[in-house]
């Protein structure tokens, strides 16, 4: 295996403690593998700057740590461990997150073993409460977009069920422009061309309709060329697509995340009328006026997020629940109306003090489709029984 000549630590990384005398260092955005430091590996790793050899880092640590000495051989050990956890920022980082194929990254909340999945799936649907299984396509309104959670299928549960059963059922949609929310990257956005892996099998990228999008968006259309790799909320879609529509009809995906709109709330500012979000909505209506096939758009988002865990004081219980799902009925009357703007100002009217994580592909998603009315299929608040944390999480379709 290689290991850089000059090796450089990938930016935004963490240590904290671990144990009594080591450290952990990581990265909070959960790309690549953790790795447990001494205290003296840590100072080694901090001064892979990308500039420095294996000699120099020696020689400048023996300066700052006059009773450490180390070889360029335990350097270059260092840096062949961090390359393969995925901390270093290397050639063959890029080559494993920015390659053809995204391999999985939620396996575990899900099975791994195709079968399994299998029946896992199954039960978002017919479990109690479930919509059932979809049954053949038939012909009806426009449906332009549905919205469908990203919780893990285990807390999502059936309302995985009623959003998918009415992709099914009711688009003939053969390409899913899947917006989902990015809540690991800074980026107001980024696409990817690359093909989604999972136990099921590869889903194909469209690659001619990601690029369209981006020719119309402009510089910064794939912001961030690791945001997909820790990702949830388009993995947990594209698994569903592929088990309800693998053996029906073949089709593709467009993978685009959307970042936070969090100035736009701040300002209480119509996100139409930030260049960067008005040109997407250009580059996305565009886009899909020059595909040739059926187009549907896929939410990928949740609602609110309350609770210690998220920051808050008030324990996600009690009165603090009920409130929370008033709130949410009135966020999810907005969304009836189809009306981004309706459905922006009511987050923004609470400053999004609810940390609802489906602001941004929502508002997107309705601001490109321009659906005439759209309709909630299923709603759900989880609540972690000690109080620590609750998630609210809906379905609902949106017809043109």
């Amino acid at each position: 295996m290689d290991t850089p000549d000059r090796p450089k630590l990938r930016p935004g990384l963490a240590a904290d403690a671990h144990g009594d005398h080591d450290f952990v260092l990581y990265d909070p955005r959960r790309v690549g593998q953790p790795v447990v430091l001494s205290p003296a590996a840590l100072a080694l790793a901090e001064r892979f700057d990308g500039q420095s050899t294996a000699a120099e880092i020696c020689a400048a640590l023996a300066i700052d740590l006059p009773g450490v000495r180390v070889s360029p051989d335990a350097v270059a050990g260092l840096a062949a461990a961090l390359d393969d956890a995925g901390l270093l920022d290397s050639p063959r980082l890029r080559a494993r997150f920015t390659g053809p194929v995204r391999e999985p990254t939620c396996v575990g909340s899900y099975a791994a073993d195709p079968d399994e999945l299998r029946a896992q799936l199954t039960r978002l649907f017919t479990a109690d409460g479930g919509p059932g299984l979809p049954g053949e396509p038939r012909p009806g309104e426009n449906l332009r977009a549905v919205l469908a959670p990203h919780m893990d299928y285990g807390r999502g549960g059936v309302t995985y069920g009623h959003a998918f059963k009415e992709l099914v059922e009711n688009s003939p949609a053969t390409v899913f422009v899947i917006v989902g929310t990015s809540h690991y990257s800074p980026a107001r956005f980024t696409l990817s061309r690359q093909h989604f892996a999972t136990p099921l099998g590869v889903a194909e990228t469209d690659t001619a309709y990601v690029d369209r999008v981006a020719a119309g968006y402009g510089d910064g259309a794939f912001g961030d060329p690791l945001a997909h790799v820790p990702e949830h909320s388009i993995e947990l879609e594209v698994v569903l697509l592929q088990f309800l529509l693998g053996g029906r009809r073949p089709f593709r995906i467009v993978p685009l995340l959307t970042g936070s709109i969090e100035d736009r709330v701040r300002e209480k500012a119509d996100p139409a009328a930030a260049p960067d979000l008005a040109r997407m909505v250009d580059a996305l209506r565009a886009a899909e006026a020059a595909c040739p096939d059926p187009v549907c758009y896929l939410i990928s988002g949740d609602l609110a997020h309350i609770g210690p865990k998220f920051g808050h004081k008030r324990r996600a219980a009690g009165a603090r629940l009920a409130e929370s799902r008033e709130k949410d009925r009135a966020v999810l009357k907005t969304l009836e109306a189809a009306d981004p703007g309706g459905f922006f100002e009511a987050v923004a009217a609470e400053r999004d003090r609810r940390n609802i994580c489906g602001l941004s592909p929502a508002w997107l998603t309705l601001a490109v489709t321009r659906p005439r009315v759209g309709r909630v299929l299923h709603y759900q608040q989880f609540a972690d029984p000690r109080g620590r944390e609750s998630v609210s999480f809906a379905a609902a379709a949106f017809y043109g």
